[in-house]
């Protein structure tokens, strides 16, 4: 998968997967059937949930949340999991 910009400072949290993307460099025509493409659906999955989760408890818009603590590598898809 060929990255292009990756974006430096990420404001909010996002419902949109072409965004989320975006902030690694990718784009969604970039995913596969290989290992890396499959491991970024989950996290993508993973990461919509954690922002749900948070935008419930919070009350808030997902572009007014930021996730943090455990859930900060699913901010960034293809991050490295510490879990």
């Amino acid at each position: 998968m060929k990255k292009i910009n990756l974006i430096s400072e990420i404001v909010g949290e996002t419902t949109d997967v072409e965004s989320w993307l975006i902030r690694a460099g990718l784009r969604f025509s970039d995913l596969g059937n290989d290992a890396a493409s499959i491991a970024i659906r989950k996290q993508w999955r993973e990461y919509q949930a954690a922002v749900h989760r948070c935008c419930v408890t919070l009350h808030q818009p997902p572009s007014r949340v930021q996730l943090s603590g455990d859930y900060t590598n699913l901010r960034i898809p293809g991050a490295e999991s510490t879990n």
